[in-house]
């Protein structure tokens, strides 16, 4: 299952978006957004969120 974010703790910093492999993270309107579709469900942006605001399914 792809990675979900929670809203209210992500301050849109970026770090997933510049870690996810498969480009499947955007920035929008100031936070984060996965792509289901384009999801590896690798994990690796709930590693580098710095606040733990994403979280695997």
């Amino acid at each position: 299952m792809p990675a979900k974010v929670n809203e209210e703790k992500c301050t849109g910093c970026e770090s997933c978006v510049d870690a996810c492999p498969a480009e499947a993270i955007k920035i929008v309107e100031g936070k984060a957004v996965v792509d289901a579709d384009t999801c590896v469900d690798c994990g690796v942006c709930t590693d580098e969120c710095p606040i733990g605001a994403i979280e695997m399914e």
